[in-house]
């Protein structure tokens, strides 16, 4: 009895392997969904914080019109961010857009001062810019207010579009835990003889239950790291391919995100795990087979 135990644990072993290869490649595709959700969202963000509006105001703006302006912009609770362009800010960017520097024609001509808008991601859509741009209007020393209509309009795609792969990354994430939980039972199935066996003798509920809960510990949390590490790497070599991406990274969203799949490779693994010991401790032997 003592040496078919043994040959049982012997069988378990290339099942354990099967199963630290199962869940890895399931957190992995979870993971990597996960980071693209939260690329999205930060994508949408930065673009909604990066339209500009442009505010032209007379050039005989006194200061302290111009003050009350800038002190209005600055004090709405829409306003992520504002620059102030004065005649020589706004010949140094003429000569930065690659104009040729015709030095007495711009001298002589009239650049516009300006004051640049950006705004917090949740009130950077047509409908707020649109109210603050009635709102800079009452004032009447500003000649022209434009933002970028079109391109803001858009941004409620992105906003579909980050939902869409929100849904999606649940709806995945309740596979996932269909998928692993599977995996575990067919992991455990090699070892239901051991487990019959180990009650049989005497052995309680707990004695029983314990290395294989610690093994199943073990396992989710190899799973887990590999696939962190596969997630990593993607995303740490996405960023070298492509540079722009560097600006979406959020490192503390990143590590949050690690220890989530280190939690569910974990836990899941565990829970499994347990439930099938119990479920072959209450099976009689004959139903073993």
């Amino acid at each position: 009895m003592a040496q078919s135990g043994k040959q049982s644990a012997k069988r378990s072993k290339p099942s354990y392997f099967m199963a630290i290869l199962g869940v890895t490649l399931v957190l992995f595709i979870v993971g990597i969904l996960g980071w693209v959700v939260l690329n999205s969202r930060k994508l949408e963000q930065v673009l909604r914080e990066s339209a500009t509006m442009n505010v032209f105001i007379n050039q005989t703006t006194g200061d302290n019109d111009k003050d009350s302006l800038l002190a209005f912009v600055q004090t709405h609770p829409s306003v992520k961010s504002y620059r102030y362009i004065d005649k020589e800010e706004a010949k140094k960017e003429w000569l930065g857009q690659g104009n040729e520097d015709f030095n007495e024609f711009i001298d002589n001509m009239v650049l516009p001062r300006s004051v640049d808008v950006n705004f917090k991601s949740e009130f950077a859509d047509s409908m707020h810019m649109s109210s603050f741009q009635n709102e800079l209007q009452q004032f009447g020393f500003v000649t022209e207010v434009k933002f970028p209509r079109e391109v803001v309009a858009k941004f409620n795609l992105l906003g579909k579009v980050s939902l869409a792969l929100a849904i999606l990354a649940i709806v995945l994430l309740a596979l996932t835990v269909i998928l692993i939980d599977n995996t575990i039972r067919l992991a455990m199935f090699s070892n239901r003889f051991l487990i019959k066996t180990m009650q049989m003798v005497g052995a309680t509920r707990w004695f029983i239950a314990r290395p294989l809960n610690l093994r199943a510990l073990i396992n989710g949390a190899i799973s887990a790291l590999i696939a962190i590490a596969a997630i990593v790497i993607i995303v740490f070599s996405m960023e070298n391919w492509v540079p722009e991406l560097r600006a979406l990274r959020d490192t503390q969203t990143l590590i949050m995100l690690c220890l989530i799949i280190l939690l569910i490779g974990i836990s899941i693994t565990l829970v499994s795990t347990h439930r099938s010991i119990i479920k072959y401790l209450k099976m009689k032997l004959d139903d073993l087979y």
